[in-house]
């Protein structure tokens, strides 16, 4: 999952991939912006299937790859 996630990250910011470590924060280092995390909210939704609501839209959850990674897992927890 957390290479899935990276491989997108760097696919639409054009960062090398193998510079965004798990616990890169993706905002303060400049990586994404709000528009990047659009993207990646529709990604999680298409290839990961999980809906983001509006409350989940916090730093906490978007802060990195490991971030995300356990925001996917709660969200996936509570559907099961």
């Amino acid at each position: 999952m957390k290479e899935d996630i990276r491989t997108f990250i760097s696919e639409i910011t054009f960062v090398d991939k193998s510079t965004i470590a798990d616990e890169t924060k993706l905002f303060e280092e400049g990586i994404f912006d709000s528009m990047g995390l659009l993207s990646l909210i529709t990604f999680l939704d298409e290839q990961m299937g999980v809906k983001t609501d509006d409350s989940d839209l916090t730093e906490e959850n978007f802060q990195s790859i490991n971030t995300i990674v356990a925001f996917l897992e709660r969200k996936k927890s509570l559907v099961n």
